[in-house]
């Protein structure tokens, strides 16, 4: 049953093939028997009972396309019934009063919760090695990372723990695991996913997403997790979709921007070519291929590491040991309660990031770093229009290697940072951005390891997106491919 995607299980359920407690339990047993540390939390008892409820619905003739299909939430997505950590000790063992509004929207749908995935600490990373309950392991290759923050997302669909996964993205982080893990994951355009319940790192920038084995299962999570939510001030209100309502169109005369920037020299060889050989298959499904560049692609990194972490350092400033969370056992006055609880609190990666922030927003660096990278963001959303005037998708790799080895670049940040140099650019933009699998290269000792190829649309054009990638996976099967 693991194996099947998400209208397959719906059609078993619909059928009554099999009860959403079956596949409940199908999939509990099988994150038990899981060895990868892609969940934070599971309580079988709070899975059963949905899965229950979900049956009823069924038998009533109540039920939608995604009612009984298990789901697992990133650990960054508040829940009532399940520990909300954002992988950091600070929030070890917090429970949400209400639900995020993405919550809400799949336990509307039917959908059953297997339980919490692991995440970097507060969504700051690029390997799942952050975060308080440690390192997600790679199903492909368990030396190497998943990827990150929204490794254990990805982990886990890719060891078919579960059909689908919540996620989030803020400079890559449902692209890259995906990627690394060789499934399949969305980033919305900025604003189409409630941000309400989503433990916040650089509010301009976090998006929620989903990932799944195919890009038809990703339209029907889509469908569900997109709406307009007044309690989020930068949701967008707009008229509500079918995302897959153009999967079937053919790509005859499809424009496909191939950006120089990305096929530099920092590109992994093994990687540009599962790449090429993707741009190869569209050509042969219809496409043109067109030469543009997107010139500010290497200014994302300074201009996403001073952004970010910057409204990282006012987002977190709430986690002082007062309302909720970790405190700081032993202390004698306010000012070393707020210091002792952070300093507890906190992994490394935050402090740096924390650092860094207050550092370019306190008075006399604002203006030279804060206020500077929010024009340079604007000029490199300016670049992606005037690519657009020449294309109607851009391609090109997710990340410039395969998964490096778990520990390699633990003690160099920077090397973290670099590794997002092809996704950056698209979250400072606000675009839809896609990862879908293409092929392998090359680990340690040989492994196979999964290249992502990614799919770069202009606002609000998710359905196209879906589509492009729709016809490559019936083109070929790399999607279909799953760790042993």
């Amino acid at each position: 049953m693991h194996k099947h995607s998400l209208k397959q299980l719906s059609a078993l359920l619909q059928s009554k093939q099999v009860s959403a407690t079956e596949l409940a339990q199908h999939y509990l047993a099988r994150i038990q028997s899981s060895t990868l540390n892609a969940f934070n939390h599971v309580d079988p008892a709070f899975t059963l009972q949905q899965a229950a409820s979900a049956d009823q619905r069924i038998a009533k003739g109540d039920a939608g396309i995604l009612t009984g299909i298990p789901i697992a939430h990133k650990d960054i997505f508040v829940t009532r019934h399940l520990r909300s950590t954002a992988g950091s000790r600070m929030l070890e063992n917090y429970i949400s009063p209400f639900d995020a509004t993405v919550v809400e929207h799949f336990n509307a749908a039917g959908m059953v919760t297997l339980g919490k995935l692991n995440c970097d600490e507060f969504a700051m990373g690029s390997s799942n090695e952050n975060s308080y309950f440690g390192a997600v392991k790679n199903p492909w290759d368990t030396s190497a990372i998943p990827g990150g923050s929204s490794g254990g997302s990805a982990a886990a669909i890719a060891a078919r723990l579960t059909p689908a996964a919540t996620a989030t993205d803020t400079g890559g982080s449902i692209r890259q695991p995906a990627a690394f893990c060789g499934v399949t994951g969305i980033k919305p355009t900025y604003g189409s996913v409630s941000r309400y319940g989503m433990i916040a790192f650089a509010s301009s920038l976090d998006q929620g997403g989903p990932i799944a084995q195919t890009a038809e299962d990703c339209g029907l999570l889509l469908n569900a997790m997109i709406g307009f939510d007044p309690k989020d001030s930068t949701c967008v209100e707009r008229a509500t979709e079918d995302y897959n309502r153009d999967l079937s169109k053919n790509l005859t005369g499809l424009r496909i921007g191939v950006p120089r920037e990305f096929f530099s020299e920092g590109l992994a060889k093994d990687v540009e070519q599962a790449v090429r050989a993707a741009l190869a298959e569209y050509e042969k499904l219809g496409a043109t291929l067109v030469d543009i560049s997107l010139p500010k692609t290497e200014l994302s990194i300074p201009v996403y590491y001073v952004i970010a972490p910057a409204e990282a350092s006012s987002n977190l400033s709430r986690f002082d040991g007062v309302r909720y969370g970790h405190r700081a056992a032993d202390y004698k006055d306010l000012t070393e309660m707020y210091k002792k609880t952070r300093a507890e609190g906190f992994g490394d990666e935050v402090k740096r990031r924390i650092l860094v922030g207050s550092y370019v927003l306190s008075h006399g660096y604002y203006d030279a770093y804060y206020l500077q990278a929010q024009k340079i963001r604007r000029l490199i959303a300016q670049d992606f229009q005037a690519a657009f005037q020449q294309c109607d998708v851009i391609m090109g790799p997710v990340a410039p290697t395969v998964a490096w080895d778990l520990g390699d670049k633990s003690d160099n940040p920077v090397a973290n940072y670099l590794a997002d140099i092809f996704t950056l650019s698209t979250s400072l933009a606000g675009l839809p951005g896609m990862s879908i699998p293409c092929g392998f290269g090359q680990g340690e000792k040989n492994s196979k390891r999964p290249v992502g190829l990614q799919l770069i649309g202009n606002y609000f054009t998710e359905a196209k997106l879906l589509n492009i990638a729709h016809q490559y996976q019936l083109a070929t099967d790399w999607h279909l491919k799953s760790p042993e």
